[in-house]
C-alpha cells in the first residue's frame, strides 16, 4: 500500500502547488536575414539560416 495523506490539501495550497503547472509561451524572435518569426535557438525554416551562416539548402529541401 502506498502513502496516504493524514490531512486533507486545502485550496490555497492546493493553488500555490498548481501555480507551476502553467504552459509557458513561445519566445520567438526575429530573423536577422528574412525577418520571419523563428524560435530561439532555432534554424530559421524560411531561409535555412542559423546565427547568419547557411545551415539549410532551402531550394532542395521543398522539393
Amino acid at each position: 500500500m502506498g502513502a496516504l495523506p493524514k490531512q486533507r490539501v486545502s485550496r490555497g495550497r492546493q493553488g500555490r502547488r498548481r501555480a507551476h503547472h502553467v504552459l509557458k509561451s513561445i519566445s520567438l524572435t526575429s530573423c536577422p536575414r528574412c525577418g520571419s518569426p523563428v524560435k530561439t535557438h532555432h534554424v530559421c525554416p524560411n531561409c535555412g539560416t542559423y546565427r547568419g551562416i547557411a545551415v539549410i539548402d532551402i531550394e532542395n529541401s521543398r522539393r
